[in-house]
């Protein structure tokens, strides 16, 4: 990790994300916030990363509005000074996946001194439902940024979540149960976004330099490749 290195967590306002730019503020990143909107939970995260003695500034935008991802990237450089890690947590589409990794790409390779791009993707992006085209799609952009990207020291890889304890977890449980699947893992347990943050405190650190164009599993044994 670059001194004074500078991570961009999309998403930020709770769950995963929340769990992700609190982690990495922990490892000594400073952190730029993203959601698309400001909450109760968005401030929270923001004291919190204080608390850790690091800096930290917000930028609200829809990550599937390009303007306003150019414009996240040009703050979060001017305000902290660089970019060496995107989390790209809440995937709205596959247009702002996309939006996203190319804007991160452009400034960490302006900069020269390589960097750590990660997305979402999701365990029903490696199984057949009309939901996992779109994550199916998440894997594809990262194993081809991936590959354009390594000449220039850029690892490209995301995670693949099961079913995961956030607050989206219990508006989706009941329409899943409608649906006639089960919630429980082989393990019998939900994930926490604590344990998706450690991965992805893995993924961006100089000890990950060799793995990339990786969507990596992490469901507690449902799905296996």
């Amino acid at each position: 990790m670059a001194l004074n290195a500078v991570a961009l967590i999309t998403g930020a306002g709770s769950g995963i994300g929340r769990a992700i730019a609190l982690r990495l503020a922990k490892d000594g990143y400073n952190i730029a916030i993203n959601d698309i909107r400001r909450n109760e939970g968005f401030d929270k995260v923001q004291d919190e990363i204080k608390k850790m003695g690091r800096e930290t500034v917000e930028c609200i935008a829809d990550v599937s509005n390009e303007g306003q991802v150019k414009g996240m990237v040009d703050a979060t450089t001017k305000k902290l000074g660089g970019l060496d890690v995107w989390d790209k947590c809440f995937d709205i589409n596959a247009k702002g996946v996309f939006l996203c990794y190319k804007y991160a790409a452009q400034q960490m390779i302006q900069q020269g001194r390589g960097g750590r791009i990660i997305g979402a993707c999701s365990q029903v992006g490696k199984q057949g439902a009309i939901y996992s085209a779109t994550k199916f799609t998440v894997r594809s952009l990262t194993q081809s940024a991936a590959m354009a990207l390594q000449p220039h020291d850029i690892t490209v890889n995301a995670y693949a979540p099961g079913i995961v304890d956030t607050p989206l977890l219990t508006a989706a449980r009941e329409r899943v149960l409608q649906l006639g699947r089960p919630l429980d893992t082989l393990a019998g347990e939900t994930g926490t976004p604590e344990e998706i943050a450690a991965l992805v405190s893995y993924l961006v650190s100089k000890e990950a330099r060799y793995v990339t164009g990786q969507s990596v599993n992490i469901n507690g044994g449902r799905l296996f490749d």
